[in-house]
């Protein structure tokens, strides 16, 4: 004897999706590197930190100025940036200061990569929301090192 089938959909879903750090529907985004935003006027700096970073499996945007890094990392949105506190148009601590205080950007981690080093310096880098201070002229590796602890590459 046949049997009649109703049919019945049962649907699928996936609580956790909206904790996910990128849309569900937008898996390329999430299968590439991390993007870290080097921030220096001192392109010698950018070249170096750049290659080291690439070679370690990073995306990297780069800027020379501290406007152009804003806008970056506004529409960019990098896993972290890289940032020298003298530069022309904004200075790394306004920088700084500026992207924890946008719900949109806060969360992005910083590092200040900075000549000046004295305690007042890097104090001050904690209170404008630096996560990490690093002093010129530093070691590839330490740099690497630092920024590896705050995101780490999935390749």
């Amino acid at each position: 004897m046949p049997q009649s089938s109703s049919a019945t959909t049962t649907a699928l879903t996936f609580s956790d999706a909206d904790a996910l750090p990128w849309p569900a529907d937008d898996w390329a985004a999430a299968l590439q590197p991390p993007t870290v935003l080097i921030a220096d006027d001192d392109g010698d700096i950018r070249d170096l930190v750049a290659v080291k970073l690439r070679a370690a499996g990073y995306r990297i945007l780069e800027a020379d100025n501290g406007r152009t890094a804003m806008s970056l990392a506004v529409n960019e949105r990098p896993s972290l940036v890289l940032l020298d506190v003298s530069m022309p148009g904004l200075d790394g601590l306004g920088f700084c200061y500026e992207l924890h205080s946008s719900p949109q950007t806060a969360h992005i981690p910083v590092i200040i990569i900075s000549g000046r080093g004295t305690p007042a310096d890097v104090a001050l880098g904690e209170m404008v929301g630096a996560e990490d201070y690093l002093v010129k002229p530093f070691s590839p590796a330490e740099l690497l090192r630092r920024v590896q602890h705050l995101v780490p590459t999935h390749v």
